[in-house]
Order: C-alpha cells, then sequence, then structure tokens
C-alpha cells in the first residue's frame, strides 16, 4: 500500500447490529481496504467504523457505506444523545503515510461530489476540506440536526450544501464529508444520574465556552446505564492531552460533589497520545493493545502480506 489513508465514517445507528454488519460488508467489498475496528453505542444510537486504504479505496469504501447507510437508515425513526445529520452523520478522511491533509481534502470533496450524483445526498465540507470558512467546525454543520435541516435548508443556519439541495434526502437527511488529523473520541463517566453536573464539567473543558484549546465536549445521559457522561473529542490531543482533560475533568466532578467511575477510549488512539501508566492514571476501562491505531494497522499490513 503506497499510501495510505484512514476514514471514520460515524452511522446513526447503535442498536441493531445487522445493519453495521451490511454496511462493513459494502465497505469490505471493495479491494484493496481494510477495517480495522467497529463500535456501537444504544444510548449514543450511532456506530463508528475505521478502515483504511489507498485514496481510490477509502474513497470507494465511504461511497458505498454512505449508499448502504441511506438504504438501511431513517432519520425519521431515529433518537439518540448524539447529534446527527444523516445516516452516514460523519465522513472523515485522516492522512497516515505518504498522504497530507491536502491530499484527504481532495478525496473529500471527490466523494462529497459522487455521493451526491449516486445517492442524492446532499453534503456539507467540513474540516480542512471545507470550502467556506464557518463551516471549518462540524458544530456549525450540524446545527439544527435532521430535524433543523429537514424544515430549514438553505435557510440561515446552515446555507445550501456544497453538494445537492435544495432540499435533504427523505431519510438518510445529509452528510458531512471532512478532512481532519487524528480525532479522539473520548467518554468520561460520573458516578451519578444527575445531568447537572456533566453539563457544566462540559461546559469548563470545551474550548467553545473558553476551556481547553481543541477540545469539544457535551453532557449526555446514558439512561440504559442509569449514570451520565462527558462526552470528549480531542482535535489536536498534542496541544490537549488526554491526560489534561481527564485531569480537569476529574478535579471538578470532585468540586461539583460527584466523582469520576471511569474512562473509555472510543475506536482507535494512536500511541502517541496515551500518557504513561494510562490505564491506571485515566481509571479507562475495557482498553486492549489491539485498540492502538498503530498495533491495529500493522496486525492488517501482516495479514495482507499472507494473502
Amino acid at each position: 500500500m503506497k499510501t495510505i489513508v484512514e476514514c471514520v465514517p460515524n452511522f446513526s445507528e447503535g442498536r441493531d447490529p445487522r445493519v453495521i454488519d451490511r454496511i462493513a460488508s459494502a465497505i469490505d467489498s471493495v479491494a484493496g481496504v481494510g477495517i480495522l475496528h467497529r463500535t456501537m453505542d444504544a444510548d449514543h444510537h450511532r456506530a463508528v467504523i475505521t478502515f483504511v486504504g489507498d485514496r481510490e479505496g477509502v474513497a470507494e469504501g465511504a461511497l458505498r457505506a454512505m449508499g448502504k447507510a441511506a438504504e438501511l437508515i431513517d432519520l425519521n425513526r431515529h433518537s439518540g444523545v448524539h447529534p446527527r445529520i444523516g445516516a452516514a452523520d460523519v465522513v472523515p478522511f485522516v492522512p497516515v503515510s505518504n498522504v497530507n491533509l491536502r491530499d484527504c481534502a481532495l478525496i473529500a470533496q471527490a466523494v462529497g461530489r459522487e455521493a451526491y450524483r449516486r445517492f442524492g445526498i446532499p453534503v456539507y465540507l467540513y474540516g480542512a476540506a471545507a470550502l467556506q470558512p464557518e463551516r471549518t467546525r462540524l458544530e456549525n454543520v450540524r446545527r439544527g440536526q435532521f430535524e433543523g435541516l429537514r424544515s430549514e435548508l438553505a435557510g440561515p443556519t446552515q446555507g445550501p450544501p456544497d453538494f445537492g439541495g435544495p432540499g435533504i434526502h427523505p431519510t438518510a437527511g445529509a452528510t458531512a464529508v471532512g478532512a481532519r488529523k487524528f480525532l479522539i473520541a473520548y467518554n468520561v463517566n460520573l458516578a451519578t444520574a444527575d445531568i447537572r453536573p456533566a453539563r457544566q464539567i462540559a461546559r469548563k473543558i470545551r474550548s467553545s465556552s473558553g476551556g481547553l484549546p481543541h477540545v469539544k465536549a457535551m453532557g449526555v445521559s446514558l439512561k440504559t446505564r442509569d449514570h451520565v457522561q462527558i462526552s470528549i473529542n480531542l482535535t489536536d490531543f498534542e496541544i490537549s492531552s488526554i491526560q489534561r482533560v481527564f485531569q480537569v475533568v476529574y478535579q471538578e466532578a470532585e468540586r461539583l460533589g460527584t466523582r469520576v467511575s471511569d474512562s473509555e477510549i472510543v475506536g482507535l488512539v494512536p500511541q502517541r497520545a496515551l500518557p504513561p501508566s494510562f490505564q491506571s492514571s485515566l481509571q479507562l476501562k475495557d482498553f486492549r493493545p489491539d485498540l492502538v491505531f498503530e498495533n491495529r494497522l500493522a496486525a492488517y499490513l501482516k495479514q495482507q502480506k499472507k494473502e
């Protein structure tokens, strides 16, 4: 594999594994593409699949996944704690080897154009692929969610998509397609069912509220687990590390009269993002060495050589 690009699409389905099986099969049908990881969450009602390939392979894998998601997921019947605008909600491309962020932006733009041509799914370009400055931030694209887009697409909130419109796909909504650096999805769980401290801590740490740079956060209630969570995205872990984020959350939880029960990394994480003794220092649960991106990629490439 001369170039390696990572794609980490997020789908608005976290409760029916058969749906994600079929989306994964669509990705797997592309030659030279390998799925490294997949995860589902019922409360967020969301699934994430991580796969890699060369430029052409990841583009086609993403398109087939978007098409299958549009076929299987109806957002008119969907509800979860995570914001979403589409069945295939977010499709980011990440440079790994012999490729840069600009290359990934070009992949994203080509995929966005083709997704509308093939499936009639409007696409907003975000991150390094954004054609409009305000769409660099994903939250600006996703404001109002599916319901808001359905009633006000091309209105003052988002404006028209970069590809498609003026209407959205009646069941699959729209998709945000972009390019970015490695992002770490990180959750910290509190030992309480009271949503208020989770929301206060999220407001304290997120950069848009004056908190830690390159940190996005929201407080959510996980009803199936009877506790609350600070759901966090670290968009540049070299500036705001997992360790720093955990320390601030831990201190704020104590100040608010509750405590951290544990934390979890969603999907894969780069080795260099993990501090020494990270499992104990982060109170990390259910972590395995094969959740390190480099380990999973090496195993996949080794298997490819055998075949």
